[in-house]
């Protein structure tokens, strides 16, 4: 029973002999890119994730708002937004709808550094600016993974569901009655 015991100095020879922990550098079991990198975040085990930009070196999202789609490209510009083809100005009459389109360049510090081509479809003139604002938010973060965090801080990420409610029988709108007569 004496020879299965061992001595303090025969355990502290052991200690510098044990296999390091790995570190989680390419991946781990679950799939998510570790940061290894000098510029990346300062937590050792911080997601890290990879910036998605095609051949012709855009950023591609789509955003949605009631029932207007938006797909947006982005790329490195002088901050110009052209939305079917025309000029946001022309397109968005509004100054408040070109206010909500650039929210997310405010928010993200990156006003007139990038160029926006993004073709609507569907709903109103406020739902396609609410879409085209999600599909700008969407392919910033795309395109800078390290802005991920304070644009999904402010809200620009997550999709409004809001939708107009559908009309139901017996009623002259969602909810409205007909109007009553008593005689």
């Amino acid at each position: 029973m004496s020879d299965n015991r061992q001595s303090l100095a025969d355990l502290a020879a052991l200690t510098g002999a044990a296999a390091p922990a790995p570190t989680p550098q390419a991946s781990d079991a679950a799939g998510g890119d570790y940061a290894a990198t000098p510029d990346a975040p300062s937590h050792p085990m911080a997601p890290l994730r990879e910036r998605i930009v095609d051949a012709q070196g855009r950023s591609y999202a789509t955003g949605r708002r009631k029932d207007a789609v938006a797909r947006v490209w982005l790329k490195p510009g002088s901050g110009k937004i052209t939305v079917n083809g025309r000029d946001q100005e022309v397109y968005f009459a509004r100054p408040t709808l070109r206010l909500v389109i650039n929210q997310p360049f405010v928010v993200a510090e990156r006003t007139g550094q990038y160029d926006i081509v993004c073709t609507v479809t569907g709903g109103g003139l406020s739902g396609q600016a609410g879409a085209v604002k999600h599909g700008i938010a969407q392919a910033l973060t795309r395109y800078e993974p390290v802005l991920r965090s304070p644009v999904k801080a402010a809200g620009f990420l997550t999709r409004d569901s809001r939708a107009v409610e559908r009309k139901k029988y017996g009623k002259a709108k969602a909810r409205r009655s007909f109007q009553f007569s008593k005689r």
